[in-house]
Parts: structure tokens; sequence; C-alpha cells
């Protein structure tokens, strides 16, 4: 099973790009999406960008990757 996170791009360096993921920042490849754009959102699975996504998708998939952290972080405390 692959799982990939959204993740809004903040700058581009020619095939890699620094994204924001739930307020870290990390550096992915964008050589599968040359065209991406800074302010645009992508899928990012395995260090790579895989797809540009909606905006509107990107946002409720991050409040689902909220609510699993949340839930993560309950069960811990209990």
């Amino acid at each position: 099973m692959c799982v990939g996170v959204p993740a809004k791009v903040i700058e581009i360096d020619e095939y890699s790009a620094i994204v924001d993921v739930l307020g870290s920042q990390m550096s992915i490849g964008i050589i599968f999406v040359p065209e991406v754009q800074i302010g645009e959102f992508v899928i990012v699975h395995a260090g790579q960008a895989m797809s540009i996504i909606e905006e509107s998708f990107a946002y409720e998939s991050l409040e689902e990757w909220r609510k699993l952290v949340h839930a993560r972080d309950a069960e811990g405390a209990s």
C-alpha cells in the first residue's frame, strides 16, 4: 500500500522543491511534475511529488491527517 501526503510548494530549485506538510518543511523531488508552481499542492510519496492536486482536495486530505494525528496522540495519553 502506498500513502501520499499533500504538501504545499513554497520554494522551487530546478528539480527539487521545499514543501510544507502540516507545518513541517522538507525538500522533495519534482522530476515527475516539472510544471509545478509555487503555491500549488502536490501529493508526496517517498520524497517525490507524484502529482499536482487541487487546493480543496489538499485541505480535505490534510484535515483527515490531522484527525489521525490527534487520535494517535489521544490514545498515547491514555
